[in-house]
C-alpha cells in the first residue's frame, strides 16, 4: 500500500521470475532424444526387424493422433488446401521441434516434403543399424493417416526416397487423388521421382518475437518428451509390462551412460565429481521437465509431479522403471558404484517419488 496526498493506492507486486535454465532444458531434450533412438536399436538388436517395424507404426501412429489436428490449428493451418496444409505442418512442426525439414509447394493438390540429413530419429551412426523396414513402418503410421483425420480419404502420401536406403534424405509428397484411398494404398512408393529443388528464400519463417530463444528451447525438450512419453506405453502394450520393463530399462541404463558427458557438458558441469554433484544434475534435469522437486538432503529428493506422463491415462509400474534405467546409467558416470534408488512412488499411489543416491558397497558373507 502506498499513500499519495491522503489517497491509498493499491501497487502491484509482480513476482520476479526464475531464469530459464536453458542448459537443462537442451540436456534433458538431448537425452530423451537419444532414449527413442536407443529404443528403436535395441528391438533392431534384441527382438528383430518387424517388432521394430511394429513399435515404429504404433509410435508414430500414436504420435500422430494426438498431435496432428491440434497442431493444425495452433500453425494457422486449417484453411489451407490438405496437401499444402500436411507438407507445411511437417515442415513448421519439425522446425519448432530443431529438426531439419524442407517443404516445396507444387500445386493446391501436390506438396513436397524432405527430411534432410542427419535425421533426428536417428541418431549419428544409428541410422546404419535401423532398416527401410522400420522408415516405411513411420510414413503408414503417420503420413498415410492425415487424410483419415482430416476427413479426406483422397490424400495420400508418395514416398520417393528413404535416407535408410542410401538416398539424401527421406522426400515424398502430399497428393489429393481423384479417388478414396483404401488403406495399403496410402503411402505409396516411387523410387526414382526426382523432387524440385527447394527456394530456401521461399520457405515460411516462424516470428522471432513469438518463438524467442526459451520458447523454442522449451518445444524442442516437449518434442522429445512426448516420443518418451508415447514410446515407453508402446512398449508396454507391444510385449507386455515384464518384457517392455526389460527391453526400456536396458535402453535407458545404457543410453544414460553413452549421453552422461554430453549431459554434462550442456550443463555446464563434469562427470566423475560424486553423488552430491549428481543430485545436482538430477534436479536440474528433473526441474527442466516441468517437475515440483524438493531437496530434503543431497542423497534425498522428493518428486511431487510426473509431468512427463501427466494426462497418460493408468500405467504400470513397469513404465516408470523403464524411465528411471537413464538415470541410472547417468549416475554411474558421476560415481561407478551409484545406487539410484525410489521408494515411494508417485505412481504406486504415495505423495511422491523418493529418490535415495547411494553407493554401493561390497556386501558380507550372507
Amino acid at each position: 500500500m502506498q499513500c499519495r496526498r491522503g489517497r491509498s493506492v493499491t501497487v502491484a507486486v509482480v513476482p520476479q521470475r526464475e531464469p530459464l535454465d536453458i542448459g537443462a532444458y537442451l540436456a534433458l531434450e538431448e537425452l530423451y532424444h537419444r532414449f527413442t533412438t536407443g529404443l528403436l536399436l535395441t528391438l533392431m538388436n534384441r527382438r528383430g526387424e518387424d517388432a521394430a517395424a511394429d513399435f515404429a507404426f504404433h509410435l508414430f501412429r500414436r504420435q500422430q493422433l494426438e498431435r496432428f489436428l491440434p497442431g493444425l490449428d495452433k500453425l494457422g493451418l486449417r484453411d489451407e488446401p490438405l496437401a499444402i496444409a500436411c507438407a507445411k505442418y511437417h515442415y513448421l512442426s519439425n522446425h519448432i521441434g530443431g529438426v531439419k525439414v524442407e517443404y516445396i509447394p507444387e500445386s493446391d493438390t501436390k506438396a513436397w516434403v524432405r527430411y534432410v540429413p542427419p535425421r533426428w530419429i536417428y541418431e549419428g551412426p544409428a541410422i546404419a543399424g535401423v532398416s527401410s523396414k522400420v522408415s516405411r513402418a513411420m510414413l503408414h503410421g503417420w503420413h498415410g493417416n492425415n487424410g483419415v483425420l482430416l476427413g479426406d480419404e483422397r490424400l495420400g502420401f508418395v514416398c520417393t526416397t528413404l535416407t535408410t536406403d542410401g538416398q539424401p534424405g527421406l522426400e515424398g509428397y502430399y497428393q489429393l487423388f481423384d479417388r478414396p484411398l483404401a488403406p495399403a494404398d496410402r503411402v505409396q512408393f516411387c523410387p526414382g521421382e526426382i523432387g524440385p529443388d527447394v527456394d530456401p528464400a521461399a520457405l515460411p519463417l516462424l516470428d522471432s518475437a513469438s518463438w524467442p530463444a526459451d520458447r523454442l528451447a522449451k518445444a524442442q525438450r516437449n518434442y522429445a518428451m512426448e516420443y518418451v512419453r508415447n514410446g515407453l506405453v508402446v512398449l508396454m502394450e507391444q510385449f507386455g509390462p515384464a518384457e517392455g520393463r526389460f527391453l526400456g530399462h536396458i535402453t535407458g541404463r545404457l543410453v544414460g551412460m553413452q549421453a552422461a558427458d554430453e549431459v554434462a557438458k550442456t550443463l555446464g558441469t563434469t562427470t566423475g565429481t560424486g553423488l552430491d554433484a549428481f543430485s545436482d544434475v538430477l534436479v536440474r534435469l528433473l526441474t527442466a521437465q516441468g517437475e515440483t522437486v524438493l531437496r530434503e538432503r543431497s542423497d534425498l529428493l522428493h518428486q511431487h509431479t510426473w509431468r512427463l506422463f501427466r494426462g497418460a491415462g493408468p500405467l504400470p509400474l513397469e513404465v516408470f522403471d523403464s524411465w528411471l534405467g537413464l538415470f541410472e546409467g547417468l549416475a554411474l558416470l558421476w560415481d561407478r558404484r551409484a545406487l539410484v534408488q525410489v521408494t515411494n512412488r508417485l505412481d504406486a499411489g504415495d505423495p511422491t517419488f523418493a529418490w535415495h543416491l547411494r553407493r554401493r558397497e561390497a556386501a558380507g558373507a550372507f
